[in-house]
């Protein structure tokens, strides 16, 4: 499970204080498909971000299955999240120079370098669906397909937690609905939590609890 405490992130621009998170309380159960939904600046890929040890709050605290992870050392937080966190991106964040193959299995390798992680990754690229593009570059891969390898990537060191900032955001409603159904199979499949941000009502349809965010503060109804 993971716990957020009164966590608030605020920003300067200026003499100006951005409350981009202020005072959230939350609970993200186990092995549930949730969806963090709000307007464009509620704060919702602010607060992904949080609970997914990218950056640190203003106040607050984050604890992830137990522990109070909120001012661990930056390399004691990385460590977390390469074991316990997946994380899919908005943009894919695919390194251009590697293969679908390499993408998905870099995170495995740092972890555990002696570790079976390249057998892992083929495993992983077939249950979504790209078994048979392994070697090609993201340039070769469609958007649809980019992400299904950063999906894969983000399951290759059996994480507890998957957390997708609008993972649909740049496809067309096809590759989109294709993208979900992945996210869904594999909380089925494997029983991770999956977190997933959208502003989009449609993609309520896809999750069983749903978090609303507006103006950095969680709103009703949260369920």
């Amino acid at each position: 499970m993971i716990k957020v405490n009164s966590l608030k992130k605020y920003y300067k621009m200026g003499e100006v204080t951005v409350k981009a998170i202020d005072g959230i309380d939350l609970e993200i159960e186990e092995n549930k498909v949730i969806s963090l939904m709000g307007k464009s600046g509620s704060g919702k890929s602010t607060l992904l971000h949080q609970i997914g040890l990218l950056d640190r709050p203003t106040s607050g605290k984050v604890i992830i299955d137990g522990v109070d992870v909120t001012h661990e050392k930056d390399t004691k937080r990385s460590k977390k999240r390469l074991e316990l966190i997946g994380y899919v991106f908005q943009e894919y964040a695919l390194l251009p120079e590697l293969t679908a193959l390499e993408n998905v299995y870099l995170p495995g390798m740092m972890l555990d370098p002696k570790s079976d992680y390249k057998n892992r990754a083929i495993r992983l690229l077939e249950q979504v669906g790209l078994g048979k593009r392994y070697k090609h570059l993201p340039k070769e891969l469609s958007g649809g397909e980019q992400q299904r390898v950063a999906i894969a990537r983000a399951l290759i060191n059996e994480p507890n937690y998957v957390l997708a900032d609008e993972p649909t955001a740049n496809l067309d409603s096809i590759s989109s609905e294709n993208i979900m159904e992945t996210l869904l199979k594999m909380n089925k499949e494997i029983g991770v939590t999956i977190l997933f941000v959208s502003h989009d009502p449609d993609d309520k349809k896809y999750a069983t609890q749903h978090i609303y965010l507006k103006d950095g503060k969680l709103v009703e109804p949260y369920f």
